[in-house]
């Protein structure tokens, strides 16, 4: 029976068990497409990934997403757990940067350290939401309308909506009801008061996805959500971003902003690692 290596991650933690985990399987260049998915519906994690060859010679590996029901061009944490991953195994890049081919295109992964970061992809839309959706968010939150400073489209492809409030007990009082907004996800943040909430971090954020759950930690969330603030002078240009606490989660993501790049960063803890039988 064939075998290949298998490694599960946890992204945006230094520790197992606090960030968003993932699997990994290497030497996938022989895999169909009926069989990736066939291995991603039965880890049943948000995301499994499979790196291979890369076919465009500007990129070190290439690397395919799936969920448990489909295929993503690009997600944030797959990526830097899919990149600790091929560095683990002895991958070296060509060039200053990891650049890794997926079906977005190449993105490039910086190492700082131990720690990994990913170019914000651009935003597909941005500006203010109309009132009538503005609305159904207020409801589906179980919040008034004026409690949420801004509300803006930050979608960089999954079709982000950023929600800012007053403060983080506000956010994590929320309660999201799917069925008051069903297939539209949901991005809350809110700042941290230092003298309260400590100073670990600058910003919390929470994900509610277009089935009703909740992201633990989500790289391309944050990725849009940074984008928008800091153009908006509403964060710094540096920050960390605590994600997933209430789900008994510790996900910290590190956001800089270099010159026009807004770098998405984030450790990486291995726990599993092994082969997979096919």
């Amino acid at each position: 029976m064939p075998t290949l290596p298998f490694h599960q991650v946890d992204v945006f933690s230094t520790a197992p068990f606090k960030g968003n985990p993932l699997a990994v399987i290497a030497e996938a260049d022989g895999l169909d497409d009926a069989a990736m998915q066939a291995i991603a519906n039965w880890t049943n994690l948000s995301e499994t990934t499979f790196l291979s060859r890369a076919q465009n010679p500007g990129a070190d590996y290439r690397v395919r997403i799936f969920t448990p029901q489909r295929e993503l061009p690009f997600a944030g944490h797959p990526t830097l757990g899919s990149c600790h991953v091929w560095l683990a195994l002895g991958g070296r890049p060509q060039g200053e940067h990891v650049v890794q081919e997926c079906g977005a295109g190449l993105v490039r992964i910086k190492r700082d350290g131990a720690r990994l970061a990913f170019t914000a992809p651009p935003l597909r839309r941005s500006g203010a939401v109309d009132a009538e959706l503005t609305t159904k968010i207020a409801a589906a939150l179980g919040i008034k309308r004026e409690a949420m400073r801004a509300v803006q489209w930050a979608d960089n492809g999954p079709g982000w909506i950023g929600v800012l409030l007053d403060s983080r007990q506000d956010l994590l009082n929320i309660k999201f009801d799917v069925q008051a907004l069903s297939q539209q996800p949901i991005g809350g943040v809110a700042p941290w008061d230092p003298p309260r909430d400590g100073g670990d971090a600058q910003f919390e954020v929470r994900a509610f996805m277009w089935s009703g759950a909740e992201d633990p930690v989500t790289g391309s969330l944050n990725a849009s959500l940074a984008q928008w603030l800091i153009g908006a002078g509403i964060a710094p240009k540096q920050y960390i971003a605590a994600q997933g606490t209430l789900l008994g989660r510790a996900g910290r993501v590190h956001v800089i902003q270099e010159g026009e790049t807004i770098w998405i960063g984030g450790d990486v803890a291995p726990v599993v690692k092994g082969t997979i039988s096919l």
